[in-house]
């Protein structure tokens, strides 16, 4: 019998017992044991069912969030059959008896998962009132697609990852991270995903060589041939009174490096913001260099898990850290322009979490313009604030497996202190992704 229904059922006992008129006093002494015994009895059994009851719900809680991870991908059959699993070991009750778990999986109207206990607690003094047992229950609903989420993941891919296995270390957490976010989505644009390998520049790919977001001044100056061989720059070239000719554009390796003018920063401050870029204003506009350790070419915001993967397989080491470049174009792929697409515009029935993860092992050194850690931390720093006041949430890895101090710069520019992770050797970085993948699955999900 369910415990608010048994309540009622004594309440009309005491009140019978009230009214009666008949009898002599010790009968009527011992007639009223019976309600007072069992109403101090149902106090102590109903103690205990709502002790068993909270575990319950626990249990079928904890069970819900676990099968909300694989659920897309099960059959109805094989979703009862783990959903009675997962809970038989979490809910350790062993008195609670007749135990069965019922789940249901839908689409229609919005996917969503319920999982519904059911069970019986043998009563201790509520025998003698004729109540052998109650009956507990808890239930769980999760309901997919309230939220979703557009993820840029800025990966140092610097020499020094190299080292102590961190560059395979962190092919396999990206991977693994992929496929829990993967692992997500109920519809193919619930999650959307960017991928900017950074060094001192970002590949932002050769077959753009045409694009109207390059600014090919710095380029054309360093990249040619002088009518007298003996030269090899543009300025040397034509102040002896020689031809220079810049090289063909398609022979461009891709790289890209801050933006702004030739000896400096602009005052539109276009490295630290994600200001669309403008054809003939030169400091909006993405500078190429042939930088020769130039790494994977970048990918826009996608749900094309296969390239993913087979880009992140591929990354390989080299090269000097520009972390503020491989920011601003992470930020820039979740809003477009320049190297990316314009995003799908944003479903006004849906809530969107817009999340960047950089991960690095050094401290930065070397920009477009500076080779001092002071200097392009100043920068960054710009960036980080920007993009935090634009609703972005801020993940940020400091690997240090070298005895680097702690960053500063890589602290202040997290959202908050839970999501700064300084790890020291590399296998946390397998678990670092785990951690956070597992926090922007759980967004996708409510309770």
């Amino acid at each position: 019998m369910p415990i608010e229904d048994l309540l009622a059922s004594l309440q009309q006992v005491w009140r019978r017992f009230a009214r009666a008129q008949s009898g002599n006093v010790l009968l009527t002494f011992t007639l009223a044991l019976i309600p007072i015994m069992g109403f101090v009895g149902a106090a102590v059994d109903y103690s205990r069912a709502n002790s068993d009851k909270a575990a319950m719900q626990a249990a079928i809680d904890a069970t819900a969030l676990m099968l909300a991870k694989t659920a897309a991908t099960m059959t109805s059959t094989q979703i009862s059959q783990q959903a009675t699993t997962y809970f038989n070991s979490l809910f350790t009750r062993s008195e609670v008896t007749n135990v069965s778990i019922n789940s249901s999986y839908t689409t229609s109207g919005g996917t969503q998962l319920v999982l519904t206990g059911t069970g019986l607690v043998p009563t201790r003094f509520m025998q003698i009132m004729g109540f052998q047992t109650l009956t507990i229950n808890a239930t769980a609903t999760i309901k997919w697609g309230n939220t979703r989420l557009r993820v840029a993941l800025v990966l140092d891919n610097t020499g020094s990852m190299a080292d102590s296995g961190k560059i395979t270390a962190l092919k396999t957490a990206t991977n693994n991270l992929l496929t829990q976010l993967k692992n997500a989505v109920v519809t193919n644009g619930d999650v959307y995903v960017s991928i900017i390998p950074f060094v001192k520049d970002v590949n932002v790919d050769p077959v753009n060589y045409s694009a109207n977001w390059i600014d090919w001044t710095d380029w054309n100056a360093i990249n040619g041939t002088c009518s007298r061989s003996r030269y090899t720059d543009q300025s040397t070239c034509q102040s002896r009174g020689y031809t220079w000719t810049p090289a063909n554009h398609n022979t461009w390796n891709g790289c890209v490096t801050d933006r702004g003018n030739s000896t400096g920063p602009s005052t539109l401050n276009t490295d630290t913001n994600v200001m669309t870029p403008v054809p003939g204003t030169t400091a909006t506009l993405y500078p190429a260099e042939q930088y020769s350790p130039c790494p994977q070419a970048l990918m826009a915001l996608s749900y094309d898990w296969s390239s993913m993967t087979t880009l992140v397989n591929n990354m390989s080491p080299g090269g000097n850290t520009n972390q503020a470049l491989g920011l601003e174009l992470g930020w820039m792929s979740l809003v477009g322009g320049g190297p990316f697409p314009t995003p799908p515009a944003m479903d006004s029935h849906y809530q969107y979490q817009q999340v960047i993860i950089l991960l690095t092992d050094g401290l930065n050194t070397q920009d477009r313009w500076y080779t001092d850690q002071a200097s392009i931390d100043a920068r960054q720093s710009i960036t980080c604030a920007n993009a935090k006041a634009a609703g972005l949430t801020l993940y940020m890895i400091q690997v240090d497996t070298g005895g680097d101090p702690t960053s500063t710069l890589l602290q202040n520019c997290a959202s908050d202190a839970g999501k700064f992770f300084l790890l020291t050797s590399s296998s946390e970085i397998v678990t670092t992704f785990q951690q956070i993948g597992t926090a922007l699955s759980n967004l996708r999900i409510a309770m």
